[in-house]
This record gives structure tokens, sequence and C-alpha cells, in this order.
């Protein structure tokens, strides 16, 4: 009896002992409470003590918490609808006042959903689509990360950031967006395009009429440089006339006779006594016993034109 009634003492001993016993972890904080009264809070790990049986232990995350917002629409200040997805970071800084508001986590995130919304409307409201998008966006974060601090600090949560995820036009206003973007770049587009068609006509007008004068002023050069080429030639050979006029009038028969007795096409039809082929006959170009005769009754003018004869026959 007596061994058994010790082992009995020694059974209650050590669930009490068991009982009386809890551990507080690294990422925790725990309230003991005493009939539903707050009696003491640990907010250092490591094994604590508590009544058994009469105390009772309520664990409370140390680490930041995520709160995540669902998508909602809002008007910025230039009218235009917006669709915004946000987040928030916040973690448990009292958690007497923490489980005297709200309890725990699930309703804590209720609460600060709501004060959160009601803080992104307000402030998103006063400000334009391109300011939330672009310009002024950290400004903003931070202008509702203060406001639902603010607003949180009743709850015992310490608000750390807060972040849009996404702002930007509904569906449907995003799809008439892109194509009036679409219809301008396409205007902007063949506007340029029209600009340098005109640029390319005006380079190419001038071009034509650069060359066109170039080349008219080379032609005019050209027919300069032969009227001067053939005045010289023409001063030369009446240089060479006046100088020997027999051997002149040999050559040009020769130059002739070279030009006129080519192979081709053309046919010449000749007495063999004409005066073109007095060189043929004579080698110093008298002309024929036939032609002679009325040569020897003409008078000094017309016996100088037959000197020159061969100047027509070329």
């Amino acid at each position: 009896m007596r061994g058994g009634i010790l082992a009995i003492l020694v059974v209650i001993i050590a669930v009490v002992a068991y009982s009386s016993l809890f551990i507080v972890n690294p990422t925790q904080q725990a309230l003991v409470l005493r009939f539903g009264q707050i009696e003491n809070v640990q907010t250092e790990p490591g094994l604590k003590f508590k009544i058994p049986l009469v105390d009772n232990v309520v664990y409370l995350d140390k680490r930041i918490l995520d709160l995540n917002m669902p998508p909602q629409e809002v008007i910025a200040a230039d009218k235009k609808r917006l669709v915004v997805d946000a987040f928030a970071r916040y973690r448990i800084e009292n958690p007497v006042l923490f489980y005297q508001r709200v309890n725990n986590v699930r309703e804590a995130n209720q609460r600060l959903s709501t004060f959160l919304q009601s803080s992104l409307r307000s402030e998103l409201a006063t400000a334009t689509f391109t300011a939330v998008v672009r310009d002024e966006r950290s400004s903003l974060m931070e202008n509702i990360r203060k406001d639902v601090s603010t607003a949180a600090s009743d709850l015992g949560i310490e608000v750390i950031d807060v972040k849009i995820r996404r702002a930007d036009l509904p569906e449907a206003n995003s799809q008439a967006i892109f194509a009036r973007m679409q219809t301008e770049r396409q205007r902007e587009a063949a506007e340029i395009r029209a600009q340098g068609e005109e640029q390319s006509r005006r380079i190419r007008s001038r071009a034509d009429r650069d060359a066109t004068v170039l080349v008219a002023e080379a032609k005019r050069d050209s027919e300069i440089i032969r009227g001067d080429g053939d005045a010289e030639r023409n001063r030369i050979f009446a240089e060479a006339f006046g100088k020997d006029p027999d051997f002149f009038a040999f050559y040009r028969s020769m130059q002739a006779y070279e030009a006129g007795l080519k192979q081709g096409d053309t046919s010449l039809v000749l007495s063999p006594d004409s005066s073109f082929f007095r060189y043929f006959n004579d080698p110093m170009g008298q002309p024929a016993e036939t032609e002679r005769a009325p040569a020897a009754t003409t008078s000094a003018p017309n016996v100088a034109q037959s000197r020159q004869a061969p100047a027509p026959a070329q």
C-alpha cells in the first residue's frame, strides 16, 4: 500500500511539474492568463513557469507578418479608375494591447485591411494617375504607411512597410488607351514618313537641278573649247595653206581619198576625168586636157577658183 501510494504521489508530482512548465520559442512571445486575466508577459525565449490548472498560456508571433490585400478599384485625382494591388508588413509591438483589442492574427488582419483600404482611397484620391504610377509613388506609400501605422497603434501593432504591388487601369480602359496610343503612334509615324518623303523629294529635285546645271555648264564649256579648237585648227590650216598651197591641196585631197574610198554601203558615181581624181591622172594635180582649154580662156578669178577645187571635193 505504501509503495502504491508513493508511486501515485510521484506521478501526480510529475504531472504537476510538467503542467507548470512551458517553452517560449525565439519566434514567439507568450501571455500568461489567470482566470482570463493577463498575469504575465514573456517576450524572451526559454523555459518558463506557471501555476498548473490555473494559468493558461497564449502564444503570439514575434516575426514580421504579411497582410495581402485583394485588388480594389480607386479613383485618382484626374478621375481615372485604378486597380490597386497593395500589401503591408507589420509586427505585434504590444502583445497585451494586441490581445485585448483583436485577440488573434486573423482579426488583426481584418482590422488592418480596413485601415489600409481607407488610407489607400483617401491618399490616392489626391494624386494623379501619373503620380501614382511613376512620379510620386514612394512618397505616397510613405504617407499611407504613416496613416495606417497611426491607426494600428491602438491595436498594439507596428506597421513596417506598405507597398503597391500593381497600380493599373481596368482591363477595358487599358484596351481603349492602348488603342488610342497605337492610333497616335501610327499617326506620328505617318507624319514622320510624310516629312521624310518631302525631304527626299526636295533633295532629289535639288540634285536633279544641280545635275542639269552641271551638264549644261559642261556642254557650254565643251562647245567653247570645241569652238576654240576649230578656230585654232582653221588658223593652222590657213597658215599651212598660205605657206604652200599646192602641198596643202595635195594633203587635203589625200584625206578626201582616204575618207571617201573606204569600204561601206555608200556608192559614188564619178567620171574618171573628174577633178576629184586629178591626182590620179597627174601627180601635180593638173586637170585633164578636156578641162584645161576652158580654163585657159577664163579670167583670173576663175583660175583661182579652179585651184581651190579640192576644198569642195571634201
